[in-house]
């Protein structure tokens, strides 16, 4: 059957999409950016790609008629936008417009946990778009999870820096709330097996595991499946700003991300039953379960997506086509080249730079800009990338974005997402027997020019040092 995909690039739809595949379904999957867009090759004879803003009503058109289910995957909450939750409402209000004129049965949303009279603004935001969609022709079938365990995902990576950062935690008195934590396995599983399954028709579930646990449990649960000793205290008053900042400094989240899950983290997020587990036939497994799996995929570097991916985790706006092309009016540009002694050794050192691996030369400096990045609100260095050996458009490392990765013509372009008076690219390409390394700044104003001469006498040794260690064998 035909099945439309929104939210393909996103963390659940990169993850939904093989399996549907594997079951023989025709995707169609809406992206905003086809460049972002990666297609296991096994999957890519039954996916098509359309591009659809459901910000632009106009874009819809793109989507067919001929679809009989989709899945609504878009969520805003990490976004830019402080207005993110009337963003949310114009794009399920567009989206129901042009799937009543299609032939889709069903309508699935993955949604959040509703079960408070006082919600946080993310929350009742994913409620709001829950009520547009039961307005459309179709069958809607919601599912409402809490915290989702996996690799990748926001709320198992701030658990994991946490941990792993601090061994002694003073923490808000939100570290005692209660909550029902599901492994993203069984998320995906709830999806696949909700498709065009009446009994989940026009009902709205709640998914969750079968542990029901505070989030200093699930703290102290992660730091006993890595062996590590932990000790974590609360604090009676500790403000929504004080404690979005505790998790921007102390783990990868933006600040954005951090303060509207900080909100949402005051209220219990409990199912209200489990009915669609026998309903569905499936058994959740266990918070216990849940981290050894995610813990296994992070060590194999098998991690399918990452949340750090979305364009809302970083300084990126529109489409990456519109960065691609790197300027050169206006620009100061640092060009080195070398001739390489082994094309494929150089490669494999370039796609696999930044993250645990590093920037080859004077790492310190690089952890250095980082952590000033992050004092000036910016993204930091912190989010490394989601594979140490595979690099596609849209991802990041670091504080780049990874704007194009041609591995065969060995040719990787990144831009700067770092908190910058201007804009910069810096571009690896081998052409023959030499690699280029060049360094691009648009400076924006006269504070532009400054940055770059004062940043320009580091250039010498960390790029050159970058330059011979891609290529020199140690």
């Amino acid at each position: 059957m035909k099945i439309l995909l929104t939210g393909a690039t996103g963390y659940i739809g990169k993850r939904l999409l093989p399996i549907l595949t594997e079951q023989n379904h025709e995707i169609v999957c809406c992206v905003r950016d086809k460049n972002r867009f990666h297609c296991p090759p096994e999957s890519k004879k039954n996916v098509r790609v359309i591009e659809v803003d459901f910000l632009k009503e106009e874009t819809l058109k793109a989507i067919p008629k001929d679809i009989e289910a989709a899945y609504y995957l878009i969520h805003s909450m990490s976004g830019s936008a402080n207005n993110y939750d009337e963003l949310e409402h114009i794009s399920a209000e567009n989206f129901v417009k042009r799937i009543n004129q299609t032939s889709v049965k069903q309508v699935i949303y993955l949604s959040g946990i509703v079960n408070d009279t006082s919600l946080s603004k993310h929350l009742s935001s994913r409620k709001h778009v829950e009520d547009v969609l039961y307005t459309g022709k179709f069958a809607t079938t919601t599912l409402r999870a809490g915290i989702i365990i996996g690799s990748g995902s926001a709320s198992f990576e701030i658990i994991r820096d946490l941990v792993n950062k601090l061994p002694i935690m003073i923490a808000p008195k939100w570290i005692n709330t209660k909550c029902q934590p599901i492994a993203i396995a069984d998320v995906l599983e709830f999806l696949s097996k909700s498709l065009l399954n009446p009994v989940t028709y026009n009902q709205s579930f709640d998914i969750g595991g079968p542990d029901i646990l505070t989030y200093k449990a699930m703290l102290m649960g992660f730091a006993k499946a890595k062996k590590l000793k932990r000790w974590i205290f609360s604090v009676p008053v500790m403000t929504l700003k004080l404690s979005s900042s505790w998790l921007y400094f102390v783990t990868s989240t933006s600040y954005k991300l951090a303060s509207a899950l900080v909100n949402s983290m005051k209220v219990e997020i409990i199912c209200r039953d489990n009915k669609i587990n026998t309903l569905l036939k499936v058994k959740p497994m266990s918070y216990e379960q849940a981290v050894s799996k995610a813990l296994i995929k992070i060590d194999e570097s098998n991690i399918v997506s990452s949340w750090k991916d979305s364009l809302a985790s970083g300084q990126l706006t529109g489409n990456i086509s519109e960065y691609l092309k790197i300027p050169t009016q206006n620009c100061y540009i640092d060009l080195r080249k070398k001739k390489i002694e082994n094309r494929d050794y150089t490669i494999e050192r370039i796609w696999s730079i930044g993250g645990d691996t590093g920037w080859y030369y004077s790492n310190w400096l690089w952890s250095l800009r980082g952590f000033i990045d992050k004092l000036y609100g910016g993204v930091g260095s912190g989010r490394g990338r989601r594979n140490k050996y595979d690099i596609h458009a849209g991802d990041t490392l670091d504080f780049w974005r990874v704007l194009y990765a041609n591995k065969e013509k060995g040719n990787l372009i990144l831009f700067a997402e770092m908190k910058l008076p201007g804009q910069a690219w810096l571009e690896f390409k081998i052409i023959k027997n030499t690699l280029y390394q060049t360094a691009t700044f648009k400076p924006k104003g006269i504070w532009g020019k400054l940055y770059w001469y004062s940043v320009l006498p580091f250039h010498s040794f960390i790029f050159n040092g970058m330059l011979e260690n891609l290529i020199h064998k140690k």
